[in-house]
């Protein structure tokens, strides 16, 4: 069974910079591509980024320059900077996460959520 567990939500003005943190463990044999996405009230869920173990990135074009993924492999942690944040930045923040467990099994687990709210 794989946990994520993810971290470092709250709220921020307009402007403010927040970091998220997501820990991956449990059964973890490998975690290979890490992600973030996020929903906002009465909206799909929708991408904000992705990183693969080697550190290959992909990030919505809307938010490219603003926000900055990265992961420490030793700690399977993947971590989201936010900048510059908008009121629009408004959403729950999921973590995703995909690879095997130690039963060779493939898994692809989400994170409960935290919370981002940016208000003045």
């Amino acid at each position: 069974q794989v946990q994520l567990v993810e971290s470092g939500g709250g709220v921020v003005q307009p402007g403010g910079s927040l970091r998220l943190s997501c820990v991956a463990s449990g059964s973890i044999v490998s975690v290979n591509a890490m992600g973030w996405y996020r929903q906002a009230p009465g909206k799909q869920r929708e991408l904000v980024a992705t990183i693969t173990s080697s550190g290959g990135t992909n990030y919505a074009d809307s938010l490219k320059g603003r926000f900055t993924i990265s992961r420490d492999n030793t700690k399977n942690t993947v971590y989201l900077q936010m900048n510059s944040l908008k009121p629009e930045d408004t959403a729950v923040y999921y973590c995703n996460a995909d690879g095997y467990t130690d039963g060779l099994h493939f898994y692809t687990d989400w994170g409960q959520g935290t919370q981002v709210t940016v208000s003045s």
